[in-house]
């Protein structure tokens, strides 16, 4: 049995696992992780009985596992998934869903080169923040797009880590580490939040997009065995401080460890971010010892209440609401811990976010969404 506090399951859609979940309207859109399933589209007027809209293939050796829609605009990832029709293309597929039951494919923007594509992105209804390869560079970079006309997109500035330009002949310092990877830009105002991977997250000025400043870097790796995968900064203020949550990603650790945790830095003054506080899931780090992956955080939802409580998916213990009133004491005010899916040994919570009437999606990457309420909002 699912074990739960201050949460109630609303209804339980069967569906492929995957890597996103967006709501838009009474619309909610799900990326899938494994192809041949791309992405679906639900109609949650009635979020007891959501109906299934459609589901975009994609390619074999391809996924298609991130979404976002705003303003009737539906964009999603093409990055590539193991081996497999390599004429697709890595980059975004741009859609308008005006009518959410009949997508159309706008346009396709491509990647320059063989890489991978693009692996996330947020989307403010106007610009594309992206991760995506580049000819010429090693891992993923920053780029902005310009989706004024969906039909052909243009790009707007992009930023990388010094090093990463080999082509222009920067000199490459991590030979022994792990390559600079993008993994997502938030934006919040003239700034960009920047997760990079195991290379921990950057503040960027883009109040000129076509040249982004650096503003603050922080890193915690290699001491830390976990990647950043996310770095969000909360609306407002919180206690007189502007804070930011990091994400790390309980996956691809360095080095035996346990479970991945979450980080709140006050950035008040961004140019020296400050860690105040962390958050681990009760039980999930017993006593130190290293734990397999997939166990501990995974991510934050982007998607906010305008409260200071986070809903968050937590890998093997699903969705914890988490009140960060006082930024040096999060605490746990609510939690959905789903029972792993049929054929599999314990959940993967891939993802969360939120609608309009405050109801919470919870997306398992392996199989399924769960649709919960809650009274802490």
């Amino acid at each position: 049995m699912a074990q739960t506090k201050n949460t109630s399951l609303i209804s339980h859609i069967d569906c492929p696992g995957g890597g996103q979940v967006w709501c838009d309207g009474n619309t909610l859109y799900v990326s899938h992780m494994r192809p041949p399933h791309g992405t679906s589209a639900y109609d949650i007027t009635d979020p007891r009985n959501p109906k299934h809209l459609f589901t975009l293939e994609i390619p074999m050796g391809w996924h298609s596992h991130k979404v976002r829609v705003q303003d009737g605009i539906m964009i999603v990832n093409y990055e590539k998934f193991r081996e497999g029709a390599p004429d697709f293309g890595g980059g975004l597929g741009i859609y308008d869903v005006s009518t959410p039951s009949k997508p159309r494919l706008i346009s396709k923007w491509q990647v320059t080169g063989q890489g991978g594509g693009v692996h996330r992105f947020s989307f403010d209804g106007r610009y594309a923040y992206i991760s995506p390869t580049e000819a010429g560079f090693v891992g993923n970079i920053v780029k902005i797009l310009d989706l004024a006309d969906p039909a052909s997109p243009q790009e707007v500035g992009r930023w990388w880590i010094p090093g990463q330009n080999v082509a222009a002949g920067e000199h490459y310092p991590w030979d022994n580490f792990v390559m600079p990877r993008c993994h997502h830009p938030l934006r919040e105002g003239n700034r960009l939040y920047v997760s990079y991977w195991h290379h921990g997250f950057f503040i960027l000025d883009i109040e000129d997009m076509a040249r982004p400043k650096l503003v603050a870097a922080v890193n915690s790796s290699p001491a830390h065995p976990h990647p950043t995968h996310t770095a969000m900064p909360m609306p407002g203020l919180i206690k007189g401080r502007k804070i930011l949550v990091v994400a790390d990603e309980d996956v691809a650790k360095l080095r035996p460890s346990p479970p991945a945790f979450t980080w709140f830095y006050d950035i008040t003054d961004e140019r020296q971010p400050m860690p105040i506080s962390t958050f681990q899931v009760d039980g999930v780090d017993i006593d130190g010892s290293p734990r397999p992956p997939m166990e501990g955080c995974h991510q934050p939802s982007e998607r906010l209440t305008g409260t200071s409580i986070i809903p968050f998916a937590w890998f093997a213990k699903g969705l914890r609401l988490i009140d960060i009133a006082d930024p040096f004491r999060p605490k746990e005010v609510g939690f959905y811990e789903p029972d792993a899916p049929e054929g599999y040994t314990q959940p993967q919570s891939n993802d969360v976010t939120l609608d309009s009437r405050g109801l919470i999606y919870l997306l398992d990457r392996q199989q399924g969404v769960d649709i919960i309420q809650t009274n802490v909002f």
